[in-house]
Formats: structure tokens, sequence, C-alpha cells
């Protein structure tokens, strides 16, 4: 009876064991990542944005004038890995000496891929597409990452690469959608939702880091925004001086600092198109990336206000483009 009841309790407690070890084999869900955990890293490791704005972009002015070209050594820029993020045919047909041509989304294993590498000049048509790259590489570990002031429209005084004159006008001037009224209250909004299958900050930084880079539409034509400022949520990276003496679009929000620092940035709406707009659209090329890292629909207006009161900004001496901006040698790859 004895040797019948102890083998009653064996058979009772194999269909138990078999369930715990089937839980324990399958209970492989990861713990989960999101919007908290990248943003509490990004703070913790000096990626705000605030600190990623200290001297992300540099005029590329002589040595003599204290800048970092060497007029007298064929225009090199030495102690500087210039990346220029141009296509390859553009690249060819001008390009500073020393340069290496890279597509903007592998920008970073490019850099990664380089020994010692410090200083990094990034250099595009424009100077708006490098904000995204530098933005990219800054927060991949490269903090001396910079953009080129203006792109290659600035090299030369040869009018082929000047990708800049004709983006310029004077599009907002007598405008009913432009206005000089003062700013909205900002906005208090919900964080973006999204998830990633890990709970280490720099891992989930490094894929969306990937993801920011191999993503398109992140800015859009300023005549677009002008006709309908409505359909946006706009924000104007300016100081109220500015925002109110050159006017804005229509219900933007003048929007300086941008911070995860006390949830400033929970002025941003993760439900609608984000527009950040500056003087000349590099400034908010350079955010706009931070903010499609986060996970924000955030686009950047092209050119700014460079393409809606051109003229206002020259007569006030704030950021605005002139051609020819430097006049530099460069060098063809035949």
């Amino acid at each position: 009876m004895k040797k019948l009841l102890n083998y009653f309790l064996v058979m009772m407690l194999v269909p138990a064991l078999l369930l715990t070890s089937c839980k324990d084999d399958n209970d492989t869900d990861p713990q989960v990542g999101d919007f908290t955990t990248l943003s509490d890293y990004m703070v913790n490791t000096g990626y705000d944005l605030p600190a990623l704005l200290e001297g992300w972009v540099i005029d590329p002015k002589p040595i003599a004038d204290g800048g970092i070209v060497d007029v007298e050594n064929e225009c090199t820029i030495p102690g500087w890995t210039v990346f220029d993020i141009r296509n390859a045919d553009d690249f060819n047909s001008g390009h500073i000496k020393g340069s290496i041509n890279v597509s903007l989304q592998n920008i970073v294993t490019e850099a990664q891929a380089i020994n010692d590498i410090d200083k990094i000049l990034v250099v595009c048509y424009s100077g708006q597409t490098a904000g995204r790259a530098v933005m990219a590489l800054r927060l991949s570990g490269f903090p001396n990452a910079k953009v080129m002031k203006f792109g290659f429209s600035a090299w030369s005084n040869n009018s082929v690469f000047d990708k800049w004159s004709d983006k310029t006008a004077n599009i907002a001037d007598g405008n009913a959608n432009w206005v000089t009224t003062e700013s909205p209250a900002l906005p208090v909004n919900g964080f973006p939702t999204w998830t990633t299958t890990t709970t280490d900050g720099a891992e989930i930084l490094a894929e969306r880091v990937t993801q920011m880079l191999a993503g398109e539409g992140w800015g859009i034509k300023s005549d677009l925004v002008l006709d309908a400022p409505a359909d946006y949520s706009i924000y104007n990276f300016w100081s109220n001086a500015d925002y109110i003496g050159y006017g804005h679009y229509t219900g933007a929000y003048e929007y300086k600092p941008i911070s995860l620092a006390d949830d400033i940035v929970t002025a941003m709406n993760p439900e609608n198109d984000n527009l950040i707009y500056c003087y000349t659209g590099q400034t908010s090329s350079f955010i706009v990336a931070w903010l499609n890292v986060l996970g924000y629909n955030a686009k950047s207006i092209y050119n700014g206000v460079n393409s809606l009161r051109y003229d206002a900004l020259v007569a006030g001496g704030s950021p605005h483009w002139h051609f020819p901006y430097h006049e530099y040698t460069y060098e063809v790859t035949e």
C-alpha cells in the first residue's frame, strides 16, 4: 500500500515539474525599454540638447584668421577628418583636398573604423543634412564632430556648387500667416510611445541613431508651411526679440531652450508633425535629428527664415547666406 501511495505522489508531481520546466524554458520575454529609459540615459551621459549644441558648427575661416583652413597648403584642413556626404558625382566634381566621401547612413560606422579619430568636419550641400550626421556622431561618442557652415556651397566662388542663393526669398513679407504677436503658451504633452527589446541605454541609443540616419522626409519647404500653418505644430528656435522682431508663422511657439531637463521637451506633440525652424535651417536640422532619435515626428523647415524674410535678416545682421562666402580652391577627381 505504501509503495502504491508513493507511486501516486510521484505521478502527481511529474506534470507539475513539466509545467514549471516548460515555463522556465519558454519565459524569454525580455525587459522592455522605452522613451524614459532612453531619455534618462541621455541626460546622465551628457546627451541633452543644450550640451550637444555647444560648438556644433564651424565657419571654415583661414588659419591666419583663427580658423581651420590652411590656404597656403592647397586649402586643406589639417588635424581634421573631413567627411563629405554629398553624392559621388558631386564630390568628384569638386571637394576639399583630403576629404572622404561617405554616405549619411554609414557615417558612424566610417568614423568608428578610423583609429584615433578626433576632430570631424562634416560637409554637405548647404549645412543642413550635415546637422543630422553630426548629431549622429555626437550621440555615438564623437563629441568633436562639427557641421561646416553652409556646406560646400560656401567653399568656393564657383556658382555650380551654390545650392543656397536660389533658396533665399521674402515670401513671408505681407503674408497674413506671418505675424508679430507674442508666443502662445507652450503646450504640455505626453512622450512618444515606442519600445525596444533591451533596457540598456547605450544599446537603445545606438539602435535609434541608426534608425534616424536611415529615415527620410525629415524636412519641409517653408512655402508649404506658410500656406497652412495650422496643419502643424510649429516651433521657433530664437530669442524673444527676434521672434517678435522678424515675426513668425501664425501659431508658432517660441521654443528655446529645448531640453529633457524638467520635461521641457513635453511641449512637443507626439501625435502631430512638429516643425522646427531657425535662421538658416542648419540649427533646426541638428535639433530635428535629436528629436527623431527620441521618437518624435519632427521636421526642419528648409533654409529657415532665409527662405521667408531674407532681406530683413540681412538688414538686421542675423545669420544669412551670401555668395561667394569663401573663395578656396578644391580638388577634382578625374
